[in-house]
């Protein structure tokens, strides 16, 4: 319905704004659309920046949800892209193949630890760990050896479908969908002080019905960027492997530099058996997942009996344009320069930690290559529903800085372009944040 001004005698139609026509039409995620506000619309990006239609800037402090690398709109990604559209858009998967998906697996499998040998393309990370599961679970069928148990962390997030949240840890989220969802046996998350309780439950819970234990390696992400050990998760690991279990590494969201290697689990000695990837691999501009998986996994499929088959796929598995990203994010994030601003980061980040230790109204800090973490001092509350979250959101959109805080926690996941004059934009933000709370 269209408004009308009265301007000089004449009526002049007013249009709704773009946010007004988004509510007649949208359904957002993770958003109670009765009390959420209008969305705020954004017209372009460019670097560490987002442009609102309204002519604000927001520094992107959080590389919206975690996919971007590069910066918005970048012109290499994008070159590559438009390249790729004008060759070959998309083509069925299945008994057919193209250049841009054998060169990303070939290029993929050597950045990885070195037992993954094969590369299963989907379009997403909560798919990723579906193909990852179903690979566990039929890898021991298809040996003639079932097994149905899963073992997880509390707090673990590890995707929207199905399959991911019954490996995820029980909350709100899952509530209306628990009765739908196969049972899990959950261990502690091993942050500090909880290394010897997750150890114990680990070995008690192991026997011969375990199929695979999986977790998000180091960082938990939207468990509240929950941080733990090498030490502890290689010691998981060996529990697990001394019952056969398989282990699934979710680098969903700590791969492709952000722990401060490639990978999360280049920091362990012990690797795993899947590996499911997707956010960061196309540097934010589309969508792709991949899972990984060792040559014996692979090899339990093969057989003249078709029904030892994997019998998974999507419409838009390998996408070409999706691989040409993948491509051009890569080309780019082993690039010298990137190396040295992910260093950057960790560097930055680590000077600004200091000061927030001197600061009263902060607890729990933690860093791990470009992610840091800290809690905002709730009274004891650190519930993702906490108010304080809705208060430390709109200061900071206020200020310019997009940060999405998990209840109490907030946490800065930046462009690995983002400067070091937006980075002191994003800290003195926090730290106005910090005084206006303790006032």
């Amino acid at each position: 319905m269209q408004d009308i001004d009265q301007k000089e005698g004449q009526a002049v139609l007013n249009p709704p704004g773009l946010a007004e026509r988004d509510k007649a039409v949208i359904w957002h995620p993770f958003t109670q659309m009765q009390t959420a506000p209008l969305p705020i619309p954004i017209v372009r990006g460019e670097g560490a920046v987002l442009y609102g239609e309204d002519g604000r800037r927001f520094i992107d402090a959080i590389s919206s949800w975690w996919v971007n690398l590069h910066g918005h709109s970048h012109p290499y990604i994008a070159e590559k892209v438009a390249r790729q559209l004008l060759t070959l858009e998309h083509v069925i998967f299945a008994d057919f193949t193209h250049r841009p998906a054998v060169e990303l697996a070939e290029r993929l499998l050597p950045l990885l630890p070195r037992n993954q040998s094969k590369v299963f393309f989907s379009d997403n990370g909560s798919t990723a760990v579906e193909v990852a599961l179903k690979m566990a679970f039929q890898y021991w069928h298809n040996l003639g050896k079932p097994r149905r148990k899963v073992i997880a962390l509390e707090d673990a997030y590890h995707g929207d479908t199905f399959g991911a949240m019954a490996v995820g840890g029980r909350s709100a989220f899952t509530a209306p969908f628990v009765p739908f969802l196969f049972d899990v046996e959950y261990i502690p998350t091993p942050v500090p002080g909880q290394e010897q309780a997750a150890l114990a439950r680990m070995e008690a819970l192991l026997d011969e019905e375990v199929a695979a234990f999986i977790c998000e390696p180091l960082i938990q992400g939207a468990g509240g960027m929950n941080m733990y050990e090498p030490e502890v998760l290689d010691r998981l690991i060996r529990l697990a492997r001394s019952r056969g279990a398989l282990v699934i590494a979710d680098e969903v969201m700590t791969g492709f530099g952000r722990t401060g290697k490639l990978f999360a689990s280049l920091h362990l000695t012990e690797q795993p058996d899947l590996m499911c990837l997707s956010k960061g691999i196309t540097g934010g501009t589309m969508a792709l997942g991949v899972t990984t998986c060792t040559e014996a996994i692979y090899e339990a499929f093969l057989s003249e009996d078709k029904y030892r088959t994997l019998f998974h796929g999507h419409s838009f598995t390998a996408n070409p344009v999706a691989c040409a990203a993948a491509h051009a994010s890569l080309d780019l994030l082993l690039s010298d320069e990137t190396q040295h601003h992910i260093a950057r980061i960790g560097r930055r980040h680590a000077a600004f930690t200091d000061r927030l230790r001197e600061r009263s109204g902060v607890k729990n800090i933690r860093l791990q290559g470009t992610i840091l973490a800290f809690e905002l001092d709730a009274g004891g509350q650190t519930s993702y529903f906490n108010n304080i979250r809705d208060v430390a959101y709109h200061f900071l959109l206020e200020r310019g800085v997009l940060m999405r805080p998990l209840g109490n926690v907030l946490y800065i996941l930046p462009p690995y372009c983002m400067t070091d004059e937006q980075l002191d934009h994003v800290y003195d933000s926090i730290r106005q944040l910090l005084d206006h709370l303790e006032g």
